[in-house]
This record gives structure tokens, C-alpha cells and sequence, in this order.
């Protein structure tokens, strides 16, 4: 698999980093007390399906859905379901597509209504964390830079880092190398070189950083119950400045007008 992209290969993969950010403003503008997550994964589905390009996630290693939606203690890789979301609910939504033969991949927690203030903190941090951890994607460094970046951010406000599950390369597959951990020590790791494409996607716990997975297979959630947050953009390696693919700027103007 070749870790390096052409600029024509990032350019397929930006087509679709833009439609995954797309589709989760799309979900951000119906998401609501009383809203099923089946309802949000059929929106998400026709409006990938409207736009010329197939779901990602769907079938990928028999994954029955559109849309990975993880509710409060789900960390992530939730299955839809008749679940009502509800006053206080925090929701990842993580969203992929394919087209053009390139995968696309982001994920974007959601707030429900009005949320305690210890749960905005979580979602705040968690995002802040992702691009302290973005700003180290340049040709040189390693890998450990960007999960430094993160850890550090995330637990200096007491919050903690899963482990089990990481960042990844992502092109022709929708998982490539190198693996990108949240957690870390500055200088290790696989190196950085210009023209990598690198998902980074913090999953940050209010609580402990233990985690299980559920009985249906797929939910991973917190061994304590408490709530967990998850973002994930895509980025560009690139000398001096890391490029981000994917933008959370539709989610953002959904979020101001409601």
C-alpha cells in the first residue's frame, strides 16, 4: 500500500473528506430530543447516496450501517438504532464514504439540547485536542508527536485517553498505515513525510480510559459508565504546515443557527 499520495490521489480523497464533512451537517441539522439514531444514519445514507458517491462504513467488515452513532458512554462504532436521543445526550456521529475509488472519514460529537457543563468541557477539550494534534502533522516529525499533542492536552484537564483504538492512514483502504495513537511519547513512532494522509481522531473519556465492547460486536464503550467524546478529521503531511481535507466549518454554521 503506498503511504505517500499523489497530488492527484489527495485530491480524490479531499472529494470525499468534503462530502463526509458535508453529510455530518446534514446530520447536525436534524439532530434534536426525540430524533431516532436509524432516522439520522437514512439521512446520512441518501445524502451520500444523492451526491454520487456509496457509504463507507456500510458492509465494510460487515458493518450493518451508514453511520457509526455513539451515545454518552458509547466511545465509538455504535450501531443506529430505535434509541430517541434525549435532552443532555452527547452523540458521535462517525461518517465515511467512497467514491472515486478513496475513502473518506470524519467524525463530529454533537451536544443534544442543553448539556451539563462538565459534558460542553468534554466536547470542547476533545476538539481542541485533535488539532493540537494536527498542528504536529508535518514532514519530519513522527507519529508520537501527534499523540503527544493530544494526551497532554486531554489530561491536563483530567480527562483520559482510550487506548485500544487509533488513527489510521486512509486512501485506496479505509484503514492504511500508519496507525496514528492518541497517546504517546514525543519522537517515536513512524515518521511523518510529506504527502501522508492520516485520519486523527481523538477519543477522550470524562472518566477512566477503560473500555469493552458491547455483545452486539461493534459499540465500544466506557467501563464507567461516564460519557466519552470523539472527533476525527483528515490531514495532509505536508513541510511546515499540515493541509486538513476534511473541515468541521458545515457542522459549525449548522450549529450557529439552530
Amino acid at each position: 500500500m503506498q503511504i505517500v499520495k499523489t497530488g492527484e490521489e489527495i485530491e480524490l480523497v479531499r472529494k470525499n473528506a468534503l462530502l463526509v464533512s458535508k453529510t455530518l451537517a446534514e446530520v447536525g441539522k436534524v439532530i434534536a430530543p426525540g430524533v431516532t439514531t436509524n432516522q439520522l444514519d437514512r439521512l446520512a445514507e441518501e445524502f451520500i447516496r444523492d451526491n454520487g458517491a456509496e457509504p463507507g462504513f456500510l458492509g465494510y467488515n460487515g458493518y450493518p450501517n451508514t453511520l457509526c452513532i455513539s451515545v454518552n458512554d458509547a466511545v465509538v462504532h455504535g450501531i443506529p438504532s430505535d434509541y430517541v436521543l434525549k435532552n443532555g445526550d452527547i452523540v458521535s456521529v462517525d461518517c465515511g464514504t467512497k467514491w472515486f475509488g478513496y475513502y473518506g472519514d470524519s467524525a463530529f460529537t454533537f451536544a443534544v439540547g442543553e448539556v451539563t457543563p462538565e459534558a460542553e468541557s468534554l466536547l470542547a477539550v476533545t476538539r481542541e485536542s485533535l488539532f493540537k494534534g494536527i498542528n504536529q502533522a508535518i514532514d519530519g516529525n513522527r507519529v508520537g508527536d501527534v499523540s503527544n499533542a493530544v494526551q497532554t492536552y486531554a489530561e491536563s484537564f483530567g480527562f483520559s485517553v482510550v487506548r485500544e483504538l487509533v488513527g489510521h492512514g486512509l486512501g485506496r483502504e479505509m484503514h492504511e498505515k500508519p496507525e496514528v495513537p492518541n497517546y504517546g511519547h514525543q519522537g517515536r513512532g513512524p515518521k511523518l513525510v510529506d504527502g501522508m494522509v492520516i485520519c486523527i481522531e481523538p477519543m477522550i473519556n470524562m472518566g477512566g480510559r477503560q473500555v469493552y465492547q458491547t455483545n452486539d460486536g461493534w459499540t465500544i464503550k466506557t467501563a464507567d459508565g461516564k460519557p466519552s467524546a470523539h472527533f476525527e478529521l483528515t490531514v495532509v503531511v505536508r513541510k511546515g504546515k499540515p493541509e486538513v481535507l476534511s473541515t468541521f466549518d458545515y457542522v459549525d454554521l449548522v450549529l450557529q443557527k439552530k
